[in-house]
């Protein structure tokens, strides 16, 4: 059945509880911003399944074409090729965004690139809309799972910038880049969901 196009088992077993929480989050119509599409397994299932949204999938320039296969494949009006996109460039291709998703990112990406990933979101997104984090995280220097403790040191040993993120460095982070935590939620397989809102300027 996947032989043909990349395949990742983590997207297969977590796609429906994502989707579960993004129809709740996105109601309205609008284009939603994926970064680090990867497989494109996710992709082409939210944007089959949520209709109401155009998808737009990006992906480091190198790696475009590894999601390409689930996308033509899919054949739907409401997503979009994928975009390159690096979120350490200091300037992101322009989009219009209603909002943005991201899965299992955070803990790839070195430090820094993150901090320009929340940067980078909120210069995306209008006052009230959301950026929505998925992966496993710490919280306050502990982790949720020994199962999250193995999957940090299997990071750390493949490569030195790699690792679990810690809330109590993304909450001042998403602040200083005018975004405000609206929920936590509980994901399967000891994962969260962070719904990061864009605060309104004063």
């Amino acid at each position: 059945m996947h032989r043909d196009k990349p395949f990742s088992q983590a997207c297969e077993n977590n796609k429906r509880p994502i989707l579960e929480q993004l129809a709740r989050l996105f109601t309205l119509p609008g284009t939603i911003l994926e970064i680090g599409s990867g497989t494109g397994q996710h992709v082409a299932y939210f944007a089959a399944e949520l209709p109401h949204l155009t998808w737009q999938p990006s992906e480091r320039p190198t790696m475009t074409h590894l999601c390409l296969p689930w996308i033509q494949e899919a054949k739907l009006n409401n997503l979009n090729p994928p975009i390159p996109l690096d979120v350490s460039q200091p300037q992101w291709p322009p989009l219009d965004v209603n909002g943005i998703f991201s899965a299992n990112t955070a803990h790839i990406m070195a430090w820094p690139d993150v901090e320009k990933m929340f940067w980078g979101a909120s210069q995306y997104l209008a006052a009230n809309a959301l950026f929505v984090l998925y992966g496993p995280f710490n919280y306050q220097g502990r982790y949720t799972s020994e199962s999250n403790a193995q999957f940090d040191r299997q990071l750390r040993a493949q490569a030195g910038h790699m690792g679990i993120r810690d809330m109590d460095d993304l909450l001042p982070l998403a602040r200083q880049a005018g975004m405000t935590l609206a929920e936590d939620i509980t994901m399967p397989a000891n994962n969260r969901l962070l719904v990061w809102r864009k605060l309104a300027t004063a």
